[in-house]
């Protein structure tokens, strides 16, 4: 993985909009776009594939002691690779996530803290093998849990809270962006309408997590960056893993939640002329790289990558205008992800915060990734 000096001076210094912006022509004016054939594209998943046939255990899961949620990741990265049911890993996976539903509805390990994020994993890999309706109760019996696992009047919270609407890793300890944004895109994924009460609560919270001051944020965050982008969550006093500006006290936007917030709006029915898509979207122009997470570095890099391609697979362009011109993205990613392969077939990130140095979890990251990037 190759970081230039600047990229690596934006994740020492602090992440100020300037030094995202400085990450952004380093990019576009030394990175050439190389074209990744459909052959080489083919053989990156064919080697990452190999890599997790060796790597899953006898149980048929992969990071044992992650719970679930990798294995499920990692059943949806087989199945849009083009995997298929009667495939003794896709198999073997289905079944252990099979084994892991429990009786209230939630697809998870036992004693877990993280019971709604894996079972946000499983929902929207089922849903890619329930062509057949085969999976179906399943799925309705999942998706009632993870509804019932949201931040919103269950709980108590009233709807002008910032964390109304949220949803965090299980353990009902504070709701946050990632989480949310896995919980629309499984909600999505098991038949739920843009316009499902619970799509639409996460919306709220979604807004609440960006740096705009509008009628969907009114948070005491809102309009100390007025950047656009997207940090971690507005609960608890709000936190950003980028960090907090000292002089403004806003919490830093950073490049993965900003693609996972605008993916989220998109999956929520936001029009692309909304002022929170158009503010977002200006926010990611400025910072566009495919070899760093702008505002952290290397840091969730690999989470970065796929949840960037999932958002600009949403927003159906070919090419993403930065303030430097147009990219074709999925030529940037591919390249990139072609020389970051290692050798075995893996990829893996050498700053293992968030889970990266586990490289099943990081190939099925990738694979996610290149699916959309044909």
């Amino acid at each position: 993985m190759r970081i230039t000096s600047r990229l690596i001076a934006c994740a020492i210094l602090p992440a100020t909009l300037a030094c995202y912006c400085d990450s952004e022509r380093a990019f576009s004016q030394s990175e050439s776009t190389v074209l990744v054939s459909q052959e080489s594209h083919a053989a990156m998943v064919k080697k990452g594939l190999d890599f997790l046939r060796k790597s899953q255990l006898a149980d048929g899961s992969f990071s044992t002691t992650r719970g679930p949620g990798v294995t499920g990741l990692l059943l949806s990265s087989m199945i849009v690779s083009g995997l298929e049911p009667g495939d003794p890993m896709v198999d073997k996976a289905l079944n252990y996530i099979l084994k892991s539903i429990r009786d209230n509805g939630g697809i998870y390990a036992d004693g877990s803290v993280h019971a709604n994020y894996e079972t946000c994993l499983a929902i929207t890999a089922l849903s890619k093998l329930n062509a057949t309706g085969k999976y179906t109760d399943i799925l309705k019996n999942a998706e009632k849990f993870v509804k019932e696992q949201q931040w919103d009047e269950g709980e108590g919270i009233d709807p002008a809270k910032p964390e109304y609407g949220g949803a965090g890793y299980g353990s009902k300890s504070r709701p946050d962006l990632s989480n949310t944004s896995f919980l629309i895109e499984a909600l999505k994924d098991a038949g739920c309408a843009e316009d499902d009460p619970a799509i639409q609560r996460a919306l709220a919270f979604v807004s609440r997590c960006q740096n705009l001051e509008s009628p969907h944020n009114t948070t005491p965050f809102a309009n100390r960056s007025n950047d656009g982008g997207f940090y971690y969550t507005p609960a608890n006093g709000g936190e950003s893993m980028a960090g907090v500006d000292e002089a403004t006290g806003a919490l830093r936007s950073y490049a993965s939640m900003s693609y996972a917030g605008l993916k989220s709006m998109i999956f929520a029915g936001v029009d692309k002329s909304d002022v929170r898509v158009k503010a977002v979207t200006d926010f990611l122009k400025k910072n566009y790289t495919v070899t760093s997470n702008p505002g952290m570095g290397d840091t969730g890099l690999y989470y970065y990558q796929h949840t960037m391609a999932k958002a600009l697979s949403a927003v159906g362009e070919p090419e993403f205008e930065t303030v430097n011109g147009k990219r074709n993205w999925k030529q940037d990613l591919s390249q990139q992800l072609k020389a970051s392969q290692q050798d075995d077939g893996s990829w893996l990130n050498s700053n293992p915060r968030w889970m990266e140095g586990d490289p099943n979890l990081v190939t099925g990251y990738v694979l996610l990734a290149l699916s959309y990037c044909r």
